[in-house]
């Protein structure tokens, strides 16, 4: 996404199933981003074309008079030529664009027409489910499908992966690398989440407070099986 954003490649599309942090990615991205890049995140991916139109004008912080669809793609354009010539790249994020109506990722197109001869103005990363890779394959978007330069799908984490993510989230937490988790535990919450991290973190979540109650320092397999049957309603 760096790469993309960086060397101005245009459409970038991520991927990625439910809870394997798409959205999380993308806030790690804003973060890096300096104060060179100018950025618009769209979180709400369920407007009309209008709506849609001016949330993309509005994060990037232009001032409307007006809200009619032509005035808000001039206000745009002058906007991201305003940024070039001071050196700035512009970098829309769409989130969840799954939901988008294809309608809505024809007029995502029509904004990376605004380009010079030179260089594209406008960078524009769609982030999704896995059904946004199909919609784009579909026979009339076969010319946003085109201009998309860089794709990558996310995929949850193998299981060598999860002790090392969980052990990072634990620092990040304070707990100054101490590991409150054992190896059948690990393998618990692997099997439990299926290296989905969303689901590391509730089931995790949920074992540390059980450990805490039963003041237990170290948790084990069977806890973790405790609060798995627990978090899916199978309470005994």
């Amino acid at each position: 996404m760096q790469y993309g954003v960086e060397e101005r490649m245009g459409f970038l599309e991520i991927t990625g199933e439910i809870g394997t942090g798409k959205t999380t990615i993308c806030k790690a991205l804003l973060n890096t981003l300096d104060e060179h890049t100018k950025t618009a995140f769209i979180l709400n991916s369920n407007l009309s074309e209008i709506q849609l139109l001016q949330a993309i004008v509005e994060d990037f912080g232009i001032q409307l008079k007006n809200k009619n669809k032509i005035t808000m793609l001039n206000e745009l354009n002058r906007f991201l030529l305003e940024q070039l010539r001071r050196n700035n790249n512009s970098v829309l994020i769409i989130d969840e664009a799954q939901n988008l109506k294809p309608s809505l990722l024809e007029q995502i197109r029509l904004l990376s027409n605004l380009e010079t001869e030179k260089e594209k103005l406008l960078q524009i990363i769609l982030v999704g489910q896995p059904e946004l890779k199909e919609k784009l394959a579909s026979r009339e978007l076969y010319q946003l499908r085109q201009r998309i330069a860089i794709r990558y799908h996310i995929l949850p984490l193998e299981e060598n992966e999860v002790e090392r993510y969980v052990s990072h989230r634990l620092k990040v937490a304070g707990s100054n690398g101490r590991g409150f988790f054992d190896s059948g535990a690990i393998k618990e919450i692997f099997g439990f989440s299926n290296g989905v991290p969303r689901l590391i973190n509730i089931i995790c979540d949920k074992a540390l407070l059980a450990g805490y109650v039963a003041e237990k320092k170290t948790i084990d397999a069977g806890m973790i099986k405790k609060c798995s049957r627990e978090i899916e309603g199978l309470i005994e």
